[in-house]
């Protein structure tokens, strides 16, 4: 069975060119309280206006992934990194017990829709790193692995048990959601439109399926989703900057009113 949540209509942050709408996964689950689902804590769903800038911020214990694939992100910090995220590289911010950094587009960068996805580690404190590199090309139809737990086979990796798979459809094919035995999938449809098991989702809509069945998704529309398959039972610190910080607890509260 799939819980489906429709798109959000208000915004978390807009300001100076920056808007960002979250999204809850715990919010999905019949009778649980928590707005993350185990250590997916938030979805955030951003956008940068050209010449945007993003000064120098603080986060602490949120892995937060930057998966870009409309538009170019450049991040900056203390350590002298100057990295560029777009379709093909992704990047990890591992805050762990506190890590600085600034975002920015250029005047001539094209508009960025973006999604930044905040993982809960299993740990408070853990020590602060960057990971940025090159993604695995996509191949049409087929799951790629964005990232994994760390310790998995994964290019790219969190501090938790959490698996993320993106996939570009075609119009009228069919594949099968990622899935591992006694885990839950969420996905999120970042452009076109898909069915699954009697139910559409559009763009920027997401479901979440915690049965562990096969479920099958066919394409209506040329498509892109991304999926993440989640220990619900694994242990997760708390405490995040963003992903349990109080501009998403007050957003969820009022999701949830």
């Amino acid at each position: 069975m799939i819980e489906k949540a429709k798109r959000t209509t208000e915004d978390a942050i807009d300001s100076d060119g920056f808007v960002a709408r979250a999204y809850f996964p715990g919010h999905l689950k019949r009778g649980h309280s928590d707005h993350g689902f185990g250590p997916l804590a938030t979805i955030m769903e951003s956008f940068l206006a050209p010449g945007t800038h993003i000064k120098l911020h603080e986060h602490v214990q949120d892995e937060i992934v930057s998966w870009v694939p409309a538009g170019v992100m450049r991040h900056d910090d203390p350590q002298g990194e100057h990295l560029t995220v777009d379709a093909d590289h992704l990047m990890i911010m591992n805050a762990g017990r506190g890590f600085q950094h600034e975002e920015r587009t250029r005047a001539d960068d094209p508009p960025l829709r973006m999604l930044q996805i905040f993982v809960r580690p299993q740990a408070a404190d853990l020590e602060p790193q960057i990971q940025h590199g090159r993604l695995p090309d996509p191949e049409i139809n087929a799951w790629r692995h964005v990232f994994g737990p760390s310790g998995s086979e994964a290019r790219f990796t969190v501090r938790n048990a959490v698996h993320c798979h993106d996939i570009r459809m075609s119009p009228g094919e069919t594949a099968v959601l990622p899935a591992q035995p006694g885990w839950h999938t969420y996905f999120f449809v970042f452009s076109g439109c898909i069915e699954a098991e009697g139910q559409t989702f559009g763009e920027a809509e997401s479901g979440l399926c915690s049965d562990g069945a096969e479920v099958r998704i066919h394409a209506t529309a040329a498509s892109l989703i991304v999926a993440f398959v989640v220990d619900p039972d694994a242990p997760i610190c708390r405490g995040g900057t963003v992903g349990d910080g109080e501009t998403v607890q007050r957003m969820a509260a009022r999701a949830r009113s």
